[in-house]
Formats: structure tokens, C-alpha cells, sequence
């Protein structure tokens, strides 16, 4: 199941510049536009938690 395209449009990045988000549905990520951060998907779900998202260069 992929993600819903109106919480597609509605999703942004958690930090202050709140930049919206592209999604990797292969990956199952979510990439800041701004800051380069990646969100992971888990079971549908975003987790959009600064602590948890890697950074640009922290792609595994």
C-alpha cells in the first residue's frame, strides 16, 4: 500500500523551514527538498522525527 497522494501534498519537513517533502515510494523515504533530510516510511507510516532521519550524505 502506498501513500496517500493528499497526505502527499500536505506533508512537510518537521524543521522550521518546513519544506515540502519528496517521496521515494521504491525506498520507502521521504526527502526534504531544503535540507536534504531523509524520513523513512515504516508499515505506511511517516516518521517524521528529526532525530530519527539521516542525513544527505547517511544514505544506506
Amino acid at each position: 500500500m502506498a501513500l496517500d497522494p493528499q497526505l502527499l501534498e500536505i506533508l512537510a519537513c518537521p524543521d522550521t523551514h518546513h519544506a515540502p517533502l519528496n517521496y521515494d515510494a521504491q525506498a520507502q523515504t521521504l526527502t526534504c527538498t531544503e535540507c536534504g533530510r531523509i524520513f523513512e516510511v515504516r508499515n505506511d507510516v511517516p516518521v517524521l522525527l528529526l532525530d530519527e532521519a539521516r542525513g544527505p550524505a547517511e544514505s544506506s
